[in-house]
């Protein structure tokens, strides 16, 4: 591990930080997180938000971490939501999401019907049985299915929660298809916060309490994966990261910056 640390305070010019159990739970800023993003801005270490949140848009996380005390524009914002809207842009979907994620949708048709594709993002209590079997039909006749991320649960204030991932191997299982994931932990929806970045892949770490759509997943797309523990970090995982801190206030001190 000592190893791991000389080579990440080398190299690391950039970072990808992720939002919810890394930098803030339930709207509060983990201890230290908005000193250490400030930090970043002073040193002159370019960064990027990348979330697999699916019940907001851009411009409400924008606003609640402004409200939280990070510096925040849109443009440092990496969503799947923003991915499916490049990547399907001009087709016709049925949408599994939150009615508020819409408006980073605006590239897509919900008209006419029959939708070519199934998009599902995560809507907690809005899962009833009749929006699933009426995807899953739409599954049956020819649409394909596109999943925003993949998460198999999240962090909430009263503990563990289930995340759309469930819910996307359920109409996997019934329809017999296999979703296209455009959010963590796919390479492109890391590539494309690196090309923002300007960066070579191994010069950019990705910080975060996902231990496979953070850590594992930047370091298959070739960047350095480093594993907080908070949020939804639980010991005896199977990935290995390439560095391992107690929470985001240690990044600087342990990139020795």
């Amino acid at each position: 591990m000592v190893r791991r640390l000389i080579l990440l305070a080398m190299n690391v010019k950039g970072l990808l930080l992720d939002l919810d159990g890394t930098l803030y739970a339930e709207d509060t800023p983990i201890e230290g997180a908005c000193e250490a993003v400030a930090r970043l801005e002073v040193a002159g270490i370019p960064y990027r938000y990348v979330t697999n949140t699916t019940r907001r848009p851009r411009r409400e996380i924008v606003a609640g971490l402004k409200s939280m005390g990070f510096p925040a524009q849109e443009d440092l914002v990496f969503t799947p939501a923003a991915a499916a809207n490049v990547r399907l842009r001009g087709h016709s979907c049925y949408p599994l999401v939150a009615e508020a994620l819409l408006e980073d949708l605006d590239g897509l048709k919900f008209e006419p019907e029959p939708p070519e594709y199934v998009l599902v993002g995560d809507l907690g209590e809005g899962f009833t049985y009749a929006r699933l079997d009426a995807a899953f039909r739409w599954l049956m006749d020819e649409a394909e299915l596109v999943a925003l991320q993949k998460n198999r649960y999240w962090e909430r204030e009263d503990g563990l929660s289930l995340d759309a991932g469930p819910f996307v191997a359920a109409l996997e299982y019934a329809s017999g298809k296999t979703a296209l994931v455009v959010g963590k932990p796919e390479p492109a929806f890391f590539e494309a916060a690196l090309r923002s970045l300007g960066l070579q892949v191994r010069e950019v770490a990705m910080v975060g309490d996902d231990a496979e759509s953070d850590v594992a997943g930047a370091q298959r797309a070739g960047l350095l994966g480093i594993q907080v523990k908070t949020g939804k970090y639980r010991p005896g995982r199977a990935t290995e990261p390439d560095a391992e801190i107690e929470s985001v206030a240690r990044l600087l001190e342990m990139l020795d910056l």
